[in-house]
């Protein structure tokens, strides 16, 4: 088995045949790549084997980081930085056309791909994403609308990201052997979408109306407009609850709300 910190939500993927799986769902040659918490560097050794033009490696865990400054010292593609992923400025190693690999951490994982997405230059620099999750979260993140998983976490995705595949992964597949199944998300950022000036705007106001999401909005939402802002949306029944507003409906409420 292999030795994992509870506190950092480690579960390291040892299946060889959901390795290549992975790697398979974007074309790793001659691009540019991060990965996200490589571990003991089982998906890093198979990205390598594809030869990426550029490889960057980030790893929280010093022991870890220390492992695989080891084993991959001849390798003159790689960039590896002992960093906690939630706070280190991603922008500085993104390049055009960059793939993003992550086995992510269970506790932190809906953080990061937040973190990801609000980066400004992530639409015209990440070519594409594949991410895995728990399978509970990952259901959150790619539903559609209506759904009984639809919430915050679709609406900030489903803004900037398009879902081209998925496939679940079983917990025998790592080790030590995690109590859910993972699920593996193919994104791809969309290239066209209303303009909101600033996610946090987006991240705020579904963070309000959700904040009570069994509720009817007609009290939360008066938090953020005001009477004659609330004619902007005609169609918007105050008495329905967050779950029942489509998605394009909360842009168009960020946008009122940022050119206010």
């Amino acid at each position: 088995m292999k030795f994992a910190k509870k506190s950092l939500g480690q579960n390291f993927l040892i299946d060889n045949n959901i390795i290549k799986k992975i790697i398979s769902l974007s074309n790793v040659k001659n691009r540019n790549v991060i990965e996200i918490g490589p571990g003991y560097g089982a998906l890093t050794s198979e990205i390598l084997k594809q030869k990426p033009k550029t490889f960057s490696l980030i790893e929280k865990d010093f022991k870890l980081f220390n492992d695989l400054k080891l084993s991959l010292k001849n390798k003159k593609s790689i960039n590896i930085f002992n960093e906690d992923i939630l706070k280190f400025k991603l922008e500085k190693i993104l390049k055009t056309k960059t793939i993003i690999f992550g086995n992510l951490p269970y506790n932190i994982s809906s953080q990061i791909l937040i973190k990801i997405i609000k980066y400004k230059l992530f639409d015209t620099k990440v070519e594409d994403m594949i991410l895995m999750f728990q399978k509970e979260l990952g259901e959150k993140i790619i539903c559609g609308y209506p759904s009984k998983h639809y919430g915050r976490l679709s609406i900030f995705s489903n803004y900037k990201l398009v879902v081209k595949n998925k496939f679940l992964v079983s917990p025998n597949c790592f080790s030590p052997k995690p109590k859910v199944t993972s699920m593996v998300i193919h994104f791809k950022p969309r290239k066209k979408f209303d303009v909101i000036k600033d996610l946090n705007n987006l991240e705020k106001i579904t963070n309000i109306l959700f904040s009570n999401k069994r509720k009817m909005i007609n009290k939360n939402i008066k938090k953020l407009f005001n009477k004659k802002e609330l004619g902007n949306f005609p169609n918007l029944d105050l008495n329905c609850r967050p779950s029942e507003i489509e998605p394009n409906l909360y842009y168009q409420m960020v946008k009122i709300y940022e050119n206010r």
